[in-house]
């Protein structure tokens, strides 16, 4: 997943996506004697207590005794697996951002992850292996884990914790939740058992085990810090952030509550060295369940689409808006022909509610809106004129996901790689269309295409996704013209690929 630093802020802090890559050193795996609890008892104790409000005490609350971890680890801790990931990966392309090194920021970000040098050679292909974590969901063999763990992988193999390997097919990944969905040959699997992120609470205690450093079988304790929360470029996940240490290696790993189910998939961490640094992030288990069942019926996930740009409220804009309280996500924008233009939503609104279901700031709307399917049809309460209206609305569907697009426009004759532009970079770049150059090769690259190049057109066609390209390249022309934008001007770059 991406870092803070993709968002162009300047802090030495950054979300590090919690797997472990080829730089990272060798790791070791632990004797089976260090790996397993001793305990013989594989029953797990929910302590439960009936509330009692007085004058001289706080009511008791369900669940907050100390829960039983080695039961925990020892009845869950099989259906944990480690996952291997390896295959080639253009070595000049990383996740984030390029920086150059007469840059004056060069120094204070060297070293922090997601951060690369610009290309500075010839590209080329180089082999890498990555460490992630996952866990079992069906005796069959689903497993889940983060979209980035198997990112590029060529083969990926599933280890238990009986030290049996498996290879394992990638059913599919969603880069926009960063869920992907395993699959491996094998029956009778031990698996995890499952809770609701929705009943997990501030200050209740949670347990991730996962594999960091390579280290499998690590289990870490903490309690649930804040939930829904809203990370840079992840609107469609209200994150649950805890204190249980996560390191690289943990990515797709469970997080459990203190009844041993599931609730969430440890996936990023906030930190300034790349290690813990007492913030971790984990996808609810909501989330990653709804992202499985689209992935095992149709084998791609849909995301809705509204149609507005949001941004949170403050308290002098409520009160301008003539609202109590600054709750709701006011909408700054409606996009032509989308679901909220054909709802008449306005510039200056204030969505208040969703489905009955209160929005507090700006992330509640837009995950509860990125996780719904195309054609839902959602009732909102919108704020306008000093009064509260009920809208109806019948999503459309969302522009897949940056990261789904990105693909090879027949790289074997043309050589792109590319991928649609984000809001902020066609902003950036004065455009309304167009598809980012990520990777260039082959003729592209020898007509003179770079990295960072914005594709606007090929043969006079407008290019909005990588299907126009291939439209184009279907008719095997022996040569294109493509129109990039570049530095604040356009060109026409014409490529040979005959």
């Amino acid at each position: 997943m991406n870092t803070l630093q993709r968002n162009g802020i300047a802090a030495a802090a950054a979300l590090v996506i919690a797997g472990l890559g080829a730089s990272a050193a060798q790791a070791w795996s632990l004797p089976s004697w260090m790996g397993r609890g001793s305990a013989t008892t594989s029953t797990v104790a929910v302590a439960t207590a009936t509330p009692s409000h007085t004058a001289s005490a706080l009511p008791a609350v369900a669940g907050t005794a100390a829960p039983d971890w080695r039961a925990i680890v020892q009845r869950a801790g099989p259906a944990v697996v480690g996952i291997t990931v390896s295959g080639l990966r253009d070595a000049s392309m990383r996740d984030g951002p390029a920086m150059r090194p007469d840059d004056p920021f060069f120094r204070f970000f060297q070293g922090i992850p997601g951060w690369r040098m610009p290309d500075m050679g010839p590209r080329s292909e180089q082999p890498f292996r990555g460490q992630g974590s996952g866990f079992i969901v069906s005796a069959d063999g689903l497993v889940l884990t983060n979209a980035h763990v198997v990112r590029d992988a060529q083969r990926v193999t599933v280890k238990l914790q009986d030290r049996r390997e498996f290879d394992a097919k990638v059913l599919g990944s969603d880069p926009a939740t960063d869920i992907a969905v395993l699959k491996i040959d094998a029956a009778g699997l031990p698996v995890v058992a499952l809770g609701e992120a929705q009943d997990v609470q501030v200050g209740d205690r949670v347990l991730a085990i996962g594999a960091p450093y390579g280290f499998e079988q690590t289990a870490t304790q903490g309690i649930v810090s804040a939930k829904g929360r809203s990370l840079p470029g992840d609107s469609f996940v209200p994150f649950l952030q805890t204190d249980a240490a996560v390191n690289p290696g943990n990515s797709g790993g469970p997080l459990f509550d203190a009844a041993g189910r599931v609730v969430g998939i440890n996936a990023q961490i906030y930190s300034p060295s790349g290690g813990f640094a007492g913030l971790a992030f984990a996808i609810p288990i909501d989330v990653a369940l709804k992202v499985r069942d689209q992935i095992v019926s149709t084998g791609k996930v849909e995301h809705a689409r509204l149609g507005v740009m949001l941004q949170d409220l403050s308290a002098p804009l409520a009160e301008s808006f003539g609202l109590k309280a600054p709750d709701g996500a006011l909408v700054s924008r409606v996009a032509p022909d989308t679901a909220a233009a054909k709802a008449e939503l306005k510039a200056g609104d204030v969505i208040t509610a969703i489905d009955g279901q209160p929005v507090r700031v700006a992330g509640d709307l837009s995950s509860r809106i990125g996780l719904a399917k195309p054609g839902d049809q959602v009732a909102l309460t919108v704020w306008r004129d000093k009064a509260a209206h009920d809208v109806t609305v019948r999503l459309g569907r969302a522009d897949v996901d940056r990261a789904t697009q990105t693909a090879a426009a027949d790289g074997e004759r043309l050589g792109l790689q590319v991928r649609p532009l984000d809001r902020q970079e066609r902003r950036e770049a004065g455009v309304d269309h167009g598809l980012v150059v990520e990777g260039v090769g082959g003729p592209a690259q020898l007509a003179g295409i770079q990295p960072g190049d914005v594709l606007l057109a090929i043969n006079g066609q407008p290019v909005k996704g990588v299907e126009q390209v291939r439209e184009v390249l279907a008719k095997h022309p022996k040569h294109v013209a493509l129109l990039v934008s570049r530095d604040g001007q356009q060109i026409f770059v014409p490529v040979d690929i005959g």
